[in-house]
């Protein structure tokens, strides 16, 4: 048995891979001290926090995190930096994988695509769908895109309504049939930052001590496996 209740987590579905499978059980297992998390998109954790959801430990892109501090839901001083997530390119299992190592290669693949399944409202569709502006595709692209409003596009590929998938690399690796094409090309990459932050006030100290873990150099590896990058 714990001493305390358990902790309450709410973690962004881009560390999901690393955090549920590997960490918490390590940390739990390591400290006896138990773990209750919510894995959700950020933008959906924020709703709930704004709402008055008040859990122990938050971890979530960084920005989001540091608007919580700055109004007082979180202690400015325990925002930790955790890892970076790169956007990628997947398609169906034992499809040809075309090249995007090149803008003008990624460019092609995209219009050359049946459909390309891209999120709605997560970091990663948000600006891709700038991306395709900038690359003056948009119109050709979104009118037979398959947009997801949550979850992973990848699931897309695997129920045949998409034959390629844009998001954050830890997410296409959530799911595992996909294949994955590779990073979008160093010129056009964006990276979003996640950090992990605690409630002012807890009362718990074992809160530090998770997101002290999280941030450890075990982590990073689990992180690594996931898809993710160091923080930058």
């Amino acid at each position: 048995m714990t001493e305390h209740p358990a902790l309450t987590l709410f973690c962004a579905v881009a560390l999901r891979g690393a955090v549920e499978h590997a960490l918490l059980p390590a940390f739990t297992r390591d400290t006896g001290i138990a773990v209750e998390a919510r894995f959700a998109p950020t933008s959906a954790l924020v709703q709930e926090i704004d709402a008055g959801a008040r859990p122990d430990v938050v971890l979530g892109i960084t920005a989001a995190l540091e608007r919580f501090a700055a109004a007082g839901i979180l202690d400015a001083g325990s925002l930790t930096p955790l890892a970076q997530a790169g956007i990628g390119v997947a398609v169906p299992p034992g499809a040809a994988v075309p090249d995007i190592s090149t803008v003008e290669a990624l460019t092609a693949a995209l219009t050359a695509a049946r459909s390309v399944a891209y999120s709605r409202n997560g970091p990663s569709g948000i600006y891709f769908a700038k991306l395709l502006q900038e690359l003056g595709i948009a119109g050709q692209v979104t009118e037979q895109a398959t947009v997801v409003d949550t979850g992973f596009t990848a699931l897309a590929l695997l129920d045949g309504r998409a034959d390629l998938a844009i998001q954050q690399m830890s997410e296409l690796l959530s799911v595992p049939e996909a294949e994955i094409a590779g990073p979008l090309p160093a010129e056009i990459q964006h990276y979003t930052a996640f950090s992990a932050g605690t409630a002012p006030g807890t009362g718990r100290h074992d809160a530090g001590a998770l997101v002290a873990y999280l941030a450890g150099e075990p982590a990073k590896a689990a992180y690594a496996a996931a898809g993710l990058e160091p923080a930058g």
